[in-house]
């Protein structure tokens, strides 16, 4: 297992992050937080340590500065910009390539609430290197003109009591132009605080995950 803390250079701005890869890793996983959360978001987190049991890499990142959080905390100016969040998913993406742990992997991302959205614009721009993503609780609306422009297949997770999202999410599936699958974890709200709930967003993106590495 390599495990590393890392500082990505992104358009003259720097970002921190948390490698994992296991020995003979079939792919990274790449997870986009959003709301105002970080690298260290419990729940990412947790899906994360269950990925690497199936062999996956994980990757998390910081997506906005220390700078750019702490005006985040004040304006909440940021977690919304969709473009900004997106284009440095897709930099993450290019940094990886260059890093001999990672280098070749397909690179699967994970989005969380407005993270969703950066990681399908991120797909539409790098359709060569994504093998799929994964949304949890997110908001895949966000994402505009970039969803009927995604190629890799994408899983949407969303919680059964999460009425409002739940509608979005399927507004946004009929957008796709790509295989895809809305998974509905019933009784779970947002953020899948109920017991269980998380486990079973890990369970399925894992599934998900092994069924489109073959």
């Amino acid at each position: 297992m390599i495990s590393q803390s890392v500082v990505v250079p992104v358009g003259g701005e720097s970002l921190a992050g948390d490698v994992m890869v296991p020995a003979s890793a079939r792919a990274v996983v790449l997870f986009a937080h959003g709301s105002g959360s970080s690298r260290h978001s419990p729940r990412n987190r947790m899906v994360a340590e269950h990925l690497r049991t199936a062999g996956l890499g994980t990757v998390l990142m910081d997506l906005l500065t220390e700078r750019e959080d702490r005006e985040d905390a004040w304006t909440r100016e940021h977690r919304f910009n969709i473009p900004l969040l997106g284009s440095r998913v897709a930099a993450v993406i290019d940094w990886l390539e260059e890093q001999s742990d990672t280098r070749g992997l397909p690179v699967v991302l994970f989005g969380a609430s407005t993270g969703a959205a950066a990681a399908l614009v991120a797909a539409a721009e790098r359709p060569d290197r994504v093998l799929t993503v994964v949304s949890r609780g997110g908001r895949p609306d966000l994402a505009g003109d970039a969803l009927p422009r995604v190629q890799a297949p994408v899983l949407l997770i969303v919680g059964g009591r999460d009425q409002e999202v739940l509608r979005l999410n399927q507004e946004a599936a009929r957008r796709l132009g790509v295989a895809h699958s809305l998974r509905v974890v019933p009784g779970a709200t947002h953020l899948f605080e109920e017991p269980g709930a998380l486990e079973e967003v890990a369970d399925a993106a894992r599934e998900w995950c092994e069924d489109h590495l073959g």
